[in-house]
């Protein structure tokens, strides 16, 4: 089979609302371009639809070529809705009054058109709209800041959360201001794709690839990323693509292109803990994946994720989590709303 025949084609919707919001779109598309070149797995199909095809954006800029709302959304499609300013650069009249009827029938057509099977993603104040659509009702969700007390007011039912850069509730995916729009879309690229593409777009766009603001800490497959040099960031790609790996100083030092001593020098520096560590990092954070997600022994959890024993991996995780593998597992399957990091 070819790699054309085996890609899985993912369509986008985006959703341009009248003052849209510039880098509410800009952003989160960037790391969807960036997904669709780094790997060949995944195709995102990014259309631009909403109720006018041109739009004055945020910066005084115009839009132009933005697709009609379509009457019909295929299965396992995304929907984003930007957000949107009040008075765009440069533009001192004030359109919202005639704006009103625009916002309005993208309200009508969320309602009509947004099904099960649909991912309905917002940024920023585009969380107000799918809320006047009813959509985030029993939901966690988020917004900007200065918008909160609207959505609560919008969405009397919606659990909605304060100091998050993301909110993922089931099928709706809601961000806070502007630039965690890309928070977000680098967490949908990680679990479309890998962890190791939604890094790779980071480290390109010079962000910090960060968790959503509830998570008590910080992923182990971010940890330590949060550095700009490349001969690290090498070794640390090349960990993460493939955690089980017979990985050693010495292997690591020849993907970084960089001597043992000073791979070691650098790890310690930027990243706060040894090479070893890190990758002993990955290699639990993979094992909870696969305890958390599955019903595979622990024997075979830990040889899956490049333990050499059951008792290696056993010690390596009492480092790392409070719980054992077994009762880890057992949380999961008892409330069925633990998430996999």
């Amino acid at each position: 089979m070819n790699g054309s025949a085996a890609m899985r084609h993912i369509p986008v919707f985006l959703v341009v609302p009248p003052r849209a919001l510039l880098l509410d779109i800009a952003g989160p598309m960037e790391v969807l371009r960036r997904a669709n070149m780094d790997q060949a797995n995944v195709r995102f199909l990014v259309n631009y639809v909403g109720p006018s095809p041109e739009v004055m954006a945020s910066v005084g800029l115009g839009i132009a070529g933005i697709g009609p709302l379509p009457e019909h959304l295929p299965d396992g499609a995304f929907v984003v809705v930007a957000g949107a300013v009040d008075e765009p650069l440069g533009i001192r009249q004030d359109t919202r009054p005639a704006d009103a009827a625009l916002e309005s029938e993208i309200v009508a057509w969320l309602r009509r058109t947004i099904r099960p099977g649909i991912r309905l993603v917002t940024i920023c104040s585009g969380a107000l709209l799918i809320a006047r659509a009813g959509l985030l009702e029993g939901h966690e969700c988020t917004t900007h800041h200065s918008m909160l007390a609207d959505l609560v007011r919008l969405a009397p039912t919606a659990r909605v959360r304060d100091n998050r850069l993301f909110v993922e509730d089931r099928e709706r995916m809601t961000s806070a201001g502007v630039t965690a729009g890309i928070d977000l879309m680098l967490a949908i690229v990680a679990r479309e794709t890998s962890h190791a593409v939604a890094l790779s777009i980071a480290r390109n766009l010079v962000v910090y690839l960060r968790r959503a603001g509830g998570d008590p800490q910080l992923s182990p497959w971010l940890e330590g990323r949060n550095h700009i040099h490349p001969a690290i960031h090498r070794a640390q790609d090349a960990v993460t693509a493939e955690p089980s790996a017979d990985w050693s100083v010495t292997s690591l030092a020849n993907v970084a292109v960089t001597s043992p001593r000073n791979l070691s020098r650098l790890f310690n520096e930027h990243v706060g803990m040894s090479v070893i560590d890190y990758v002993n990092g990955m290699r639990i954070a993979l094992a909870r994946e696969l305890v958390v997600g599955s019903q595979i022994d622990m024997e075979h959890v830990a040889e899956r994720s490049g333990f050499a024993s059951i008792r290696q991996f056993r010690r390596a995780w009492s480092r790392i989590h409070p719980m054992t593998p077994s009762r880890l597992r057992a949380a999961s399957t008892g409330d069925g709303e633990m998430r996999k990091l």
